[in-house]
């Protein structure tokens, strides 16, 4: 049986949703757990796909996991920790791309690791080049098998100097969870910079590690033989923060963000403002509305923090539908993640997509034929539609023109918002959403 959505949109979203642990950082901080020599606890923690598929890969590796859902609280201890049969890591990863973040914390305790072959959202091409390239220069031994990769180190792992031709968060975490308890120095250039980067080295520093972030994108960490257990509130998350924001704008609603913080919002905070919607900031959260009239169009480009996160676009873009004029969205991330636009256009939005790099700055996109530009030309009115959810980002998007549309939709691949927003349903029937889920035969 399917899980099916059903949404009578035209209705406003008002009242309180309640965010948590960011999911950028939250599975990364519980991999980070293999490297103590005692318990570690992460507090914040919320109920999402991806924590279960962490919680279950450290358990068949030997880890004790005990995860307390109704404060938040996770306890790992990595006294038992072991090597995993390779059909047991392939069952519990799923289509998760944590597993590679395994490989450099496993080595250090067990001197082995298994990835299967990866999945994730199809958003673009994330290759694993990027890792096994990093963990080829700590002198790890890369060979690959059926299903997946075997990585060992036989000769330990040592630090490197090594600079990233983009800067890719997870290829920022590989190095940040390999080189902690590498021997020597490591010195990263082009690294990651997200908010979640920083929290992941605060939760490394209170295991022991020594790392210095400077001005330039450079990482330096100074290996170390030991460490321990932490004690760590996840910051919380921001991209889900946004999205809330977004809905409000789209729905022409009201909704206060409680968790939400404006330090990590601060881009996004700017351009939600020019947009025309409204917001205000107190000490436990921030509310977000439509402050009623037109919404204003704009020239908009993801990049890298501390830029406009590609996350934040695609929420976006549906209120960007229903903005007086025209605006332009180039995308520099993620070369194909207008793909959930298609959707969009049967709703009845204006948006074309273009090959061009439609910004102040080319990107590394263009002349490649990737359709990385959007010109949406607004305001348009909105019809349901069928449609199934593509990517975790982009299907909360199609949720948002859903509700932000007059008539009934309905929804389906519903398991991928799971992987990243923690009681969705709850949280859109607490905002006066009008929505049923239902099971029907594949």
């Amino acid at each position: 049986m399917a899980k099916l959505l059903t949404i009578h949109g035209g209705k406003p979203l008002t009242g309180e949703v309640t965010v948590r642990g960011a999911k950028n950082l939250v599975p990364k901080a519980m991999v980070a757990a293999l490297l103590g020599n005692s318990p570690s606890v992460l507090r914040n923690i919320p109920e999402i796909k991806d924590v279960d598929v962490v919680s279950s890969l450290l358990e068949i590796h030997g880890v004790s996991v005990e995860w307390d859902k109704e404060t938040g609280r996770i306890t790992m201890d990595p006294a038992g920790v072991k090597s995993a049969l390779t059909a047991e890591i392939d069952a519990h990863a799923g289509d998760s791309r944590i597993p590679i973040l395994f490989c450099g914390p496993l080595m250090h305790a067990i001197g082995e690791a298994f990835i299967p072959d990866l999945g994730g959202c199809k958003i673009g091409d994330r290759p694993i080049d990027y890792h096994l390239a990093v963990l080829r220069n700590f002198g790890a031994v890369v060979d690959k098998r059926p299903g997946g990769i075997s990585i060992s180190a036989p000769k330990g792992l040592h630090g490197a100097k090594l600079e990233l031709p983009y800067p890719s968060v997870g290829a920022t975490e590989q190095v940040l969870l390999t080189a902690v308890k590498a021997e020597g120095i490591t010195e990263l250039k082009g690294a990651a910079v997200e908010p979640e980067i920083h929290d992941l080295i605060a939760v490394l520093q209170k295991m022991g590690a020594i790392i210095t972030v400077q001005t330039d994108r450079t990482i330096r960490i100074e290996g170390v033989s030991e460490m321990r257990g932490y004690n760590h509130i996840a910051l919380p998350d921001r991209n889900e923060s946004a999205s809330w924001a977004s809905a409000a704008l789209a729905t022409r609603g009201d909704i206060y963000v409680r968790g939400a913080e404006q330090r990590d919002l601060t881009a996004f905070l700017n351009t939600y403002r020019k947009i025309g919607g409204e917001f205000d900031v107190v000490d436990d959260g921030i509310r977000f509305w439509h402050a009623g009239g037109d919404l204003n169009p704009l020239v908009l480009e993801t990049d890298v923090h501390p830029g406009f996160m590609t996350d934040w676009q695609q929420p976006l873009v549906v209120a960007l539908t229903q903005a007086k004029g025209v605006s332009i969205v180039h995308e520099t991330v993620y070369e194909n993640r207008f793909g959930f636009t298609d959707a969009l256009v049967r709703m009845g939005a204006s948006i074309q997509l273009h090959r061009e790099c439609l910004g102040s700055v080319p990107c590394r996109f263009g002349q490649r034929n990737f359709l990385h530009s959007a010109v949406i030309s607004g305001p348009t009115p909105l019809h349901g539609v069928e449609f199934d959810i593509p990517d975790l980002r982009g299907g909360f998007s199609h949720l948002i023109a859903a509700l932000t549309a007059e008539g009934t939709s309905t929804a389906t691949g519903l398991e991928i918002i799971n992987r990243g927003y923690e009681h969705f349903m709850a949280k859109l029937e607490g905002l006066g959403a009008d929505v049923e889920l239902t099971e029907r035969d594949r």
